[in-house]
């Protein structure tokens, strides 16, 4: 049975107005009332299975941010009783048991990957995400190209994340970034990803670089590149500061596909023509240099 956690009355007492006004702050001040008065002990890493069902990631970033402890426990093991059980509760059992995220291995990397997976509410209308969370299912639909766009976009820092297709590529199958601005469904088979200046892209049928509706070259650049085959992870690197894009296959580092991006938020993003084919995307973070 879970621990039934009892708040200090002072906090019973708080300004219902002042929270309602200030929820943020109002979280915060809790927090930090409650490392003071030692209820954090309540609410240890030891009883936190029992009691996940009142604490959210969001609530534990505001203890962390006033607590030394809770701070220490965040930051420190990222396999800890606190991020299992976090990724229990937050990831579907497939995920969690198939090699979707073996490149993942850390339950706090499990988390942070499902927050930066593809967004059900920012995608064609002809695509769904699966119940694992990470993977799209193109809808057999005549004549429509089809994308989608992650929950969490980047305007700074460096970032990676792998991409695969588990069906058909068909006429046209795209990876790369995308604007907000950037449409995720038109008419006919075409390189979605790519077709403006709001999204960049790698067609991995003819290994064409695209942006701005126009051809900007092949890639990789060498003779006789291969041809993507179908369950190969794609590793794209998003560098916000030196503002590139760029793919490696496996551990060869194909180069950089793309260069002066502008400053603003770019999101992971695809592009498939294909119908019943799937293509799933995986946030790794900050990417390993070497």
């Amino acid at each position: 049975m879970a621990t039934r956690l009892s708040r200090p009355r002072s906090i019973q007492n708080t300004n219902v107005g002042i929270i309602k006004q200030f929820p943020e702050q109002a979280q915060a001040a809790t927090s930090a009332l409650l490392c003071r008065q030692g209820v954090w002990r309540t609410w240890s890493v030891r009883l936190l299975p029992a009691s996940r069902a009142r604490i959210d990631l969001r609530e534990l970033k505001s203890c962390a941010l006033v607590c030394k402890m809770w701070y220490r426990v965040l930051h420190g093991d990222e396999n800890s009783e606190v991020w299992r059980s976090l990724a229990a509760r937050s990831l579907a059992e497939e995920a969690l048991r198939t090699d979707i995220l073996c490149n993942v291995p850390t339950y706090k990397g499990k988390v942070r990957a499902f927050q930066h997976a593809f967004s059900t509410n920012d995608c064609s209308r002809n695509v769904y995400i699966k119940k694992n969370g990470f993977t799209l299912h193109r809808n057999p639909i005549a004549q429509s190209t089809d994308g989608a766009r992650t929950k969490i976009g980047f305007s700074e820092g460096r970032h990676a994340w792998e991409v695969w297709w588990e069906g058909p590529l068909g006429t046209v199958a795209v990876i790369g970034i995308a604007t907000k601005r950037a449409p995720m469904q038109c008419q006919g088979y075409v390189a979605l990803l790519g077709s403006d200046d709001q999204s960049w892209g790698w067609n991995l049928v003819d290994n064409n670089l695209l942006h701005n509706g126009e051809v900007n070259g092949s890639f990789p650049q060498c003779n006789n590149a291969p041809k993507y085959q179908i369950g190969e992870r794609i590793r794209v690197i998003l560098d916000m500061e030196d503002k590139t894009l760029a793919f490696e296959r496996g551990y060869e580092f194909l180069g950089v596909a793309f260069r002066g991006l502008p400053k603003t938020c770019l999101y992971p993003a695809v592009s498939a023509v294909y119908g019943n084919t799937e293509v799933t995307l995986v946030y790794l973070g900050k990417p390993l240099d070497g």
